[in-house]
């Protein structure tokens, strides 16, 4: 039998224990033996609860039991988390997590740490909730080369481009429908200013490159200046606007972003609605593949970090490969990053914009005294310059 403990017994901590306990047979069958949670650390009591006799408040008590070989850390945040993390992978005990700050901010530390105390540190549901990602790069595309990683990482963000897309209805708005139905958290600072998919982009970077990316080089720009009228000019481009969190190799420079942009119907990602993620891989020889599914929410969520837990339970004593080295991933300075740009400037005339940017054609206007237009290709730099001077009211990048 393997003895599991659950540390924090909130939304992702309680769908852990329910997935093990309504799969239980199912589990089973896959490993040939029982998995049972002998404790749940919480601070809190929950009288009334089914497994309120497995609570315990004293991590030591989990830490000291050798009987205990996995542990699930649904804690959140980087303080304990990260403490008692360390401490059980130290201890020779497996760690599975859904923890991404912890993971983005320590994850290369960790994965050393499990390898050399014969064990494992997993945390499929970091980056995707319930899509299968992390374990497809570690093992199903490890013989590729990869070229770029992009996508939809954040259920909350999409959810409100959606629906300002769908209904014409303005962010602030729809901001506060997702609070209202548990989409958006009452400071949602970490998913509208794309702070959630950097640290996402920055752990499946690091796998796809097998270098450390870490979050904070990568450049962050989030939803709150898009606007109804911007995805009025999308229509005439038959396109849509999402956030999406990028990083990608070119002529041997890596670049890493997360920010809102244009997508067109043939980009494979155009159709990823609502809550929704999805996240697509390019390698060298396979090209393309496409992950899609819930992002986020209890059971997905647990469900991945139960996928984790029969992982280590299938491999005790056995540590699998992360490919993920402890040395920097040095970025390219994004002013040589190129793409197009979707423009939108006020008090200026035809031929200047054209004399600044080309030959470009002109969308109608959706505000008198407006010029909206997409640029051909050139670097972030070259943007910069050809745009100081206007008056700038929007600009969103285009996806190629």
């Amino acid at each position: 039998m393997v003895k599991v403990a659950v540390l924090g017994y909130g939304t992702v901590g309680s769908g852990i224990v329910e997935v093990l306990y309504t799969n239980k047979e199912v589990i089973k069958n896959r490993i040939g033996e029982d998995i049972e949670v002998k404790y749940i650390l919480d601070l809190r009591e929950f009288p009334g609860d089914p497994y309120e006799n497995l609570i315990v408040h004293d991590a030591k008590v989990i830490m000291e039991d050798p009987e205990v070989d996995i542990v699930c850390e649904a804690m959140g945040g980087t303080g304990a988390a990260y403490t008692f993390t360390k401490e059980a992978l130290s201890k020779g005990k497996s760690v599975c997590t859904s923890n991404k700050a912890v993971v983005a901010e320590y994850g290369n530390e960790l994965v050393e740490l499990a390898e050399a105390n014969h064990c494992n540190y997993l945390f499929e549901a970091s980056c995707g909730g319930g899509i299968p990602i992390i374990r497809p790069l570690r093992t199903s595309l490890s013989q590729e080369h990869i070229l770029a990683i992009k996508g939809i990482l954040n259920g909350t963000t999409n959810y409100i481009l959606t629906r300002m897309e769908q209904e014409g209805a303005d962010f602030d708005a729809v901001l506060k429908d997702a609070q209202a139905l548990g989409y958006a958290e009452a400071n949602p600072e970490a998913d509208v200013e794309g702070h959630d998919a950097c640290r996402k982009i920055a752990i499946l970077s690091s796998l796809g490159f097998g270098k450390t990316v870490y979050y904070k080089d990568i450049y962050t720009e989030g939803i709150t200046k898009i606007t109804t009228e911007d995805f009025a000019y999308m229509k005439q481009l038959k396109a849509t606007i999402k956030l999406l969190g990028m990083s990608k190799e070119v002529d041997g420079q890596y670049f890493a972003m997360v920010a809102p942009f244009v997508l067109t119907r043939e980009n494979p990602l155009f159709n990823v609605q609502d809550v929704m993620n999805a996240i697509l891989v390019t390698g060298n020889t396979l090209g393309d593949t496409m992950y899609y599914g819930a992002g986020a929410g209890k059971l997905p969520t647990a469900s991945a970090v139960v996928a984790d837990v029969l992982d280590c339970a299938l491999h005790k004593g056995i540590h699998l490969h992360t490919n993920w080295s402890k040395h920097r991933q040095e970025l390219a300075d994004l002013s040589r990053a190129k793409r197009k740009f979707f423009v939108r400037l006020q008090n200026s005339n035809e031929s200047e914009v054209k004399g600044a940017f080309g030959d470009i054609k002109l969308l109608e206007p959706i505000k008198e005294g407006e010029i909206a237009f997409v640029t051909p290709v050139m670097t972030e730099e070259d943007y910069d310059k050809k745009a100081a001077g206007f008056d700038i009211v929007s600009r969103i990048r285009v996806d190629s």
